[in-house]
């Protein structure tokens, strides 16, 4: 049985960037049951950073997370992890005191957003339609990022501290004795005193398998796919487009135009696939926001989003079991808080608490701990 100080359960970007973080100072192993780290949620996401996205613990995290991303350790990556994008949030007549809302809850973060008119965000988005706007806040410092960067900077950094993923790792069992945690799996057995239990939809199930009271996650379906512009049409410059409700966002991917119906539909955890009828929904509402004509979907897919009912990511040690750390629950955030909570599940279990600076933003341990949702 091979031994090692920390077993990190999933290789998605939560389960990457705390193995990375917390091999500067343990011997790690990273366990995935898929035959690629990152098959799920992380292989699928659309994702942008953006400071105005979540609540307080969500939005220090993110901030927290801005100095990584633009400057990242030497050799991470081999280009910038960040992009110019922008992020435009749009509201209709009716919407316009969620707008309000929206903005003065920004702004209380985010010295850079502003609300501009329809005629304005017409022009960031020229394919908006002026029947259907009232009015929007920009967010111009919201970037891009390059998911496949990230996550192989984080298991390249892994590998140079001497850390290991292993695939097609399947967790079959795991039994708890004498202060160690003994891990059954198709690829092996493994031993450590401590295990992360960084499995993304399938961490209650984890949980379970270790004889752990679970925390009522809940994986939801998240709907996304991707059309061809009009014919000429420039699209490069468009900023990420989303309805002030989040029913719909689209965003440039690569030439095409990406789509969503922001959907939150509960799920089991499984292999997530699009439904026909959230696609649909999606092109009607982007249909009728703008002049865009979605006449053929390219292509479609379906990730689960993780949250407990506060919607806040649940980080720390399991407080009724020794050795078992939750890091679950990061909903659509999990990719722009990364650096921060990579870093606080390094500081938690090798200190137990948190690191100095997100102490000094605001957020204390209970905030993220399992213990609160029980």
């Amino acid at each position: 049985m091979e031994h090692c100080d920390v077993l990190v359960i999933g290789a998605g970007i939560a389960g990457a960037s705390a193995a990375y973080e917390l091999a500067g100072s343990r011997r790690v192993t990273v366990l995935e049951r898929e035959n690629q780290p990152g098959y799920h949620t992380t292989g699928r996401s659309a994702a942008i950073y953006t400071q105005n996205y979540g609540n307080r613990e969500i939005r220090t995290l993110t901030l927290a997370s801005h100095q990584f991303f633009q400057n990242p350790p030497q050799g991470f990556a081999d280009h910038p992890i960040l992009s110019p994008r922008g992020a435009l949030f749009v509201a209709r007549h009716d919407q316009l005191s969620t707008l309000d809302g929206a903005l003065k809850e920004a702004q209380a973060l985010v010295s850079s957003i502003r609300q501009i008119d329809a005629a304005e965000a017409i022009r960031l988005v020229p394919a908006l339609n002026p029947e259907y706007i009232a009015a929007a806040i920009f967010e111009p410092d919201a970037r891009d990022i390059d998911v496949d960067a990230l996550h192989r900077g984080y298991f390249r950094g892994l590998q140079k501290r001497g850390g290991r993923v292993v695939t097609d790792a399947e967790v079959a069992a795991i039994s708890f004795s004498n202060g160690i945690w003994n891990v059954e799996t198709k690829a092996g057995n493994l031993s450590a005193p401590v295990v992360v239990n960084a499995a993304g939809a399938w961490c209650d199930k984890i949980a379970e398998l270790a004889g752990v009271r679970p925390i009522g996650l809940v994986p939801k379906r998240r709907t996304v796919f991707t059309f061809e512009p009009s014919l000429g049409c420039d699209i490069s410059s468009w900023p990420l487009t989303i309805d002030i409700d989040e029913r719909f966002y689209f965003k440039p991917d690569a030439g095409m135009i990406l789509a969503s119906p922001a959907d939150e539909t509960p799920s089991p955890p499984c292999d997530a696939q699009p439904e026909e009828l959230d696609i649909a929904l999606a092109v009607d509402r982007v249909q009728t926001a703008t002049n865009l004509e979605v006449k053929r979907i390219a292509h479609k897919w379906a990730g689960l989003r993780s949250f407990v009912p506060d919607k806040t990511p649940v980080v720390g040690m399991d407080e009724e079991t020794e050795g078992f750390f939750w890091l679950a629950g990061q909903g659509g955030y999990g990719i722009q808080t990364a650096p921060a909570i990579g870093r606080a599940v390094a500081a938690l279990v090798t200190t137990g608490s948190l690191p100095d600076d997100l102490i000094e933003m605001g957020l204390v341990d209970s905030d993220l701990s399992p213990q609160r949702l029980r």
